[in-house]
């Protein structure tokens, strides 16, 4: 498992009965997480002291009970600063598990000794675009919803890299990259974080399992002759580890891929486990 274990803003204070207790800078959250299928006894003392706890609803969704939470604040992950919020069905504007992906890609973009060009697709608050960013890459961030995509800009606003070569695109992912085949465009890596379902700014629909792979191939097309990356995030249940590497393997065998697929997870303070978050398909050429 890849473990992001190196947040300072952030932690993971114990997990039980279906829920995280959570440090997000000086605030404490309590947030469902389905995995959290254990019952063990609620010891820590930041479980009575909270400042927002989400309420699931038995009838979908659900809700934030606030005692003193601030309306928004901040927290950092090396450079990059992140404007957090207490959001629709329990989000805050960050997926924390993510920096064990940030660290891995910033690396091969510091090491890579060229310009880099990166697409970021479904590419939500901008976790993945400002690590890119402060790397040394050049960016292209797409996602359909122009409220994320504005997030996203004052999250590299806050982080000082809002100078830095980034293109910040309200689209369809499926589209632009479509777009990009005809135009004739190349990346030299591509990060992806797809929902399990969504629509695009038209009404488009999408649904993970009927459109990844022929995407994939789409993406693929727009490859440079030189690539350094490729990134495909899965939060879906069926797509496991072992699916996502098959994918990647298939739709990118004529790039001679090494691909790796695991689960991403976060380290909880309080029993020592993992918290299983997802799974990621790594692939380096």
């Amino acid at each position: 498992m890849w473990v992001a274990e190196n947040w300072k803003d952030y932690e993971v204070l114990d997990a039980s009965s279906g829920e995280r207790l959570e440090r997000w800078g000086d605030q404490i959250l309590i947030r469902p997480d389905p995995q959290v299928i254990w019952k063990t006894e609620k010891t820590h003392p930041a479980w009575k002291k909270w400042n927002g706890h989400y309420h699931r609803s038995t009838k979908g969704g659900g809700e934030w009970e606030i005692r003193n939470l601030p309306e928004a604040w901040q927290i950092t992950y090396g450079p990059a600063v992140f404007n957090l919020q207490p959001f629709a069905f329990k989000h805050t504007g960050v997926f924390p598990e993510q920096a064990a992906n940030w660290d891995w890609f910033s690396d091969l973009i510091k090491k890579a000794g060229r310009p880099v060009k990166v697409l970021n697709l479904f590419a939500y608050t901008g976790g993945a675009t400002l690590a890119a960013l402060a790397a040394g890459a050049s960016v292209t961030h797409v996602d359909a919803s122009k409220g994320m995509v504005t997030w996203a800009k004052d999250n590299a606003v806050s982080s000082g890299l809002a100078d830095k070569p980034v293109r910040w695109l309200v689209d369809d992912c499926q589209k632009f990259v479509q777009r990009e085949i005809r135009r004739g465009n190349h990346y030299d890596a591509i990060i992806m974080d797809p929902p399990s379902y969504g629509r695009g700014p038209k009404g488009e629909i999408w649904k993970i399992e009927t459109e990844i792979h022929n995407f994939l191939k789409d993406c693929v097309q727009i490859l440079s002759d030189t690539p350094l990356f490729f990134l495909l995030n899965s939060y879906t249940t069926g797509l496991q580890s072992g699916v996502l590497t098959y994918m990647l393997e298939d739709v990118l065998k004529d790039f001679h891929p090494h691909v790796v697929s695991d689960e991403v997870g976060l380290p909880v303070k309080d029993s020592g486990l993992v918290l299983p978050c997802g799974c990621a398909g790594r692939v380096t050429f």
